[in-house]
């Protein structure tokens, strides 16, 4: 399955560097969306060739709430925000594509000093794992719409759960299923929090907040 295999990490990437392009908040949604159900395909086709019981139900677990019930929730912010695009981000577009390709070289560059041992014969699991954490976090950071980090938020996660899978393909099914439910009620308080701003402040731009005064 490494054909499959290796196909599900180039369109993890494809995805990422897609929302650095990307100032549609739809768009955003659609391919986070997407990242969730590769990486709920992807315990299927790392590792053993006929995967057990407990990594297909985590897998169909994973690919029912990041690929559709996240989804939903971010979708219903987003229209109750009355927001389209991710406007004026702190860096821009090219930009944020340039620090993608850095991340990228950058994460090939770690993979190859720090030698971490993995179970599987792909030699891009660690480099896909470190540039999704890397696009991430600059997604938290440097965008100004409270949905837009949410998003960047699950990438974030996205990155950190390829990153253990590669090194830990055996994991209890209780923790695995605790860190899904962790990501899900953050995402659900998220999209409570961004309801509750868009109401009071006609927005979500986050930067807005900081002209605040007590």
């Amino acid at each position: 399955m490494t054909l499959l295999q290796d196909t599900l990490l180039v369109a993890l990437i494809l995805t990422s560097f897609g929302m650095l392009v990307s100032g549609r908040l739809g768009a955003y949604i659609r391919m986070g969306a997407l990242q969730g159900v590769m990486i709920g395909l992807l315990p299927l086709v790392v590792g053993r060739a006929t995967p057990t019981l407990h990594v297909v139900f985590v897998a169909a677990a994973m690919i029912g709430l990041k690929g559709l019930v996240f989804p939903y929730l971010l979708f219903r912010a987003l229209r109750e925000s009355d927001t389209k695009r991710e406007m004026n981000p702190f860096v821009g577009h090219v930009p944020s594509v340039f620090f993608g390709i850095l991340a990228l070289l950058g994460s090939f560059w770690m993979d190859a000093r720090l030698g971490f041992p993995i179970h599987s014969s792909a030699a891009l699991v660690i480099p896909v794992a470190f540039t999704t954490i890397m696009i991430g976090l600059f997604l938290i950071v440097t965008r100004r719409t409270a949905l837009s980090q949410v998003i960047g938020f699950l990438v974030l996660e996205n990155g950190i759960y390829a990153f253990g899978l590669a090194i830990v393909y055996e994991v209890p099914i209780l923790l695995e299923l605790g860190v899904l439910m962790d990501v899900f009620v953050a995402v659900f308080v998220m999209g409570i929090a961004i309801y509750h701003i868009n109401r009071e402040f006609d927005h979500i731009d986050i930067d807005r907040l900081n002209t605040l005064r007590g």
